[in-house]
């Protein structure tokens, strides 16, 4: 039989092990599931009577009443829609339209980003305000119980956003089933006096899947933080005991510039499990923190799953798990052969071994986009699921992450698209083209570059109004602003007279245009000696190979 969120929660509802810790509040498994419950029966109230998705969206910082509603949506049959709150203006009001969101529950501080944009939401409800209290209030006799349409493993449970190349944002569909089952195949093993310790967004899938889900298998506790803090890291794992984390992109590295403790090995954590951290960073966490990284590739739609395992190059991704074939595939979809490389590091045939990494045979994984079905085609070739995502195989096998195919960005381990970002970059009125790609960051992932055509002459440009007017623009989402800027009086473009993005993502920094950096909010050139501190970065993190000059 299929597991479900809803068959894991009632296994608990008369558990008083420790739960969820959050500040200086906590509750056990029977509290949490009675919570539930609570918020089960109001969503039943909020769902709409006249045939529209039963989509709930959530607008809200990592806090115990967001955690209630994924269970209360567990619980219920509703599908909750995990709305990220550094998205801005109409593309935030684009996120919610595209998932028939019928309500919106939000945190106080985020109200105002709703303020002037067609969200199409028919109800907005502020958490903590009196009528959703007054809501709560009317359902606070609800039994525990699980609706038959929860208990469906084919029930939408969770719609996930993520980037595509057109600038569309997508939304993964997450069943019941396949969430419940998630939990309980990850190679994460927590015992019941395990606490695993979250700040990572909760929209997103890793905090669910890779921390909540598998306390709620095990009985281990779930300790929350509100938001992430590089500084407040060591205090939060000491003071909840905490002995297992999760992690995304850079958060790793923030913690690490973090001025070093004497009291950092004083913790109880066995175990880190993330993605994307450098292999620099890994071995100094390990060696401050005293704690094993695991880490492992994967994507919200579930369909494959690259890990680490004994013997893993530092900085290759691993090898592809059992469950799990993958391979490197051209767009023609042969085989991508080896990486070869010179004596210095450097890919001697990056145009044929880097390919698309293919799941094979994981098209029925595959749960869809909402709503977007020619999206979801574009994924599917037979019974093969091709990633976007970007790799290469050693001459041993082993598998490197290489980058974002087409136009996706992925910065702090955040999906986003160029296009919005371009159209926003044009609005300055001194550029007359903006192009917008990823070129690799030292650590990890991508950092956003901008190549501006300007209506004057180049060194004209000013920078510091430049940064003033991306300060100032409200839609620009908090990951989006460019790191690095080239000006230029004239961008390359193809024979259809497109911009060559191929072309400015090989010259990276380099190149006869001026390129400048954003460092502390403004923009600093690129000198020779700048130029070579980051070539310096790339090889101690062992990712020279993703230099192309």
């Amino acid at each position: 039989m299929i597991p479900t969120l809803a068959g894991l929660l009632l296994a608990r509802a008369e558990d008083d092990g420790p739960a969820l810790f959050f500040e200086d509040d906590h509750w056990s498994w029977r509290e949490l599931v009675r919570e539930a419950a609570v918020r089960a029966a109001a969503l039943e109230e909020l769902r709409p009577d006249d045939g529209r998705p039963w989509h709930v969206g959530v607008l809200m910082d990592n806090t115990p009443e967001y955690l209630f509603l994924v269970a209360a949506a567990g619980l219920s049959g509703a599908t909750l829609v995990g709305i990220n709150p550094t998205r801005r203006g109409a593309e935030l009001a684009a996120d919610i339209r595209a998932t028939d969101c019928a309500a919106l529950l939000v945190d106080p501080a985020y109200l105002p980003l709703l303020d002037g944009i067609d969200h199409g939401a028919r109800q907005v409800l502020v958490a903590g305000g009196p009528p959703y209290d007054a809501l709560l209030g009317r359902h606070a006799d609800a039994v525990v119980e699980a609706t038959e349409l929860a208990q469906d493993p084919a029930t939408t449970l969770l719609l996930l956003f993520t980037s595509g190349s057109t600038g569309t944002p997508k939304a993964v569909v997450c069943s019941t089933g396949r969430f419940a089952l998630l939990c309980q195949v990850t190679p994460l093993q927590l015992g019941r006096d395990d606490v695993a310790y979250n700040a990572m967004p909760m929209f997103h899938g890793n905090a669910l899947m890779a921390s909540w889900g598998p306390c709620l298998v095990h009985g281990a506790t779930f300790a929350l933080r509100r938001r992430f803090s590089a500084s407040g890291f060591l205090d939060d794992v000491r003071r909840f005991g905490a002995t297992y984390f999760n992690y995304v992109g850079r958060s790793l590295s923030y913690v690490l510039a973090q001025p070093e403790r004497p009291e950092e090995g004083d913790n109880r954590l066995r175990m880190g499990f993330g993605t994307e951290a450098s292999a620099r960073d890994r071995a100094e966490f390990q060696r401050r923190y005293g704690c094993e990284l695991v880490e492992s590739y994967g994507s919200s739609e579930g369909t494959c799953s690259i890990r680490r395992v004994p013997g893993t190059p530092e900085g290759a991704l691993g090898l592809p798990a059992e469950a799990t074939p993958v391979e490197v595939r051209s767009p023609d979809g042969a085989t991508c052969p080896p990486a070869r490389f010179d004596a210095d590091g450097r890919m001697l045939n990056p145009e044929e071994a880097i390919g698309e990494i293919v799941a094979v045979g994981a098209a029925p994984r595959f749960e869809g986009y909402y709503n977007n079905p020619a999206a979801g085609a574009e994924k599917i070739r037979g019974d093969d699921y091709w990633s976007g995502d970007l790799a290469y195989r050693d001459e041993d096998g082993w598998f490197w992450f290489a980058g974002r195919s087409a136009d996706w960005l992925r910065v702090d381990s955040e999906n986003f698209a160029a296009a919005p970002v371009e159209r926003i970059l044009s609005r300055h009125p001194d550029v007359a083209v903006a192009a917008v790609y990823a070129v690799p960051d030292a650590r990890t992932g991508d950092r956003v570059m901008a190549t501006l055509e300007v209506t004057g002459r180049a060194e004209n440009f000013d920078l510091v109004a430049f940064a003033e007017f991306l300060n100032a623009q409200p839609d620009l989402g908090t990951k989006w602003a460019p790191s690095l800027v080239r000006i230029t009086a004239d961008l390359p473009v193809t024979a259809t007279r497109k911009v060559d993005k191929p072309a400015l993502k090989r010259l990276q920094w380099s190149g006869a245009d001026p390129v400048f950096e954003r460092v502390d909010g403004r923009y600093l050139p690129i000198t020779a000696e700048r130029d070579r501190e980051l070539r310096d970065e790339f090889a101690r993190h062992r990712r020279t190979a993703l230099l192309t000059t």
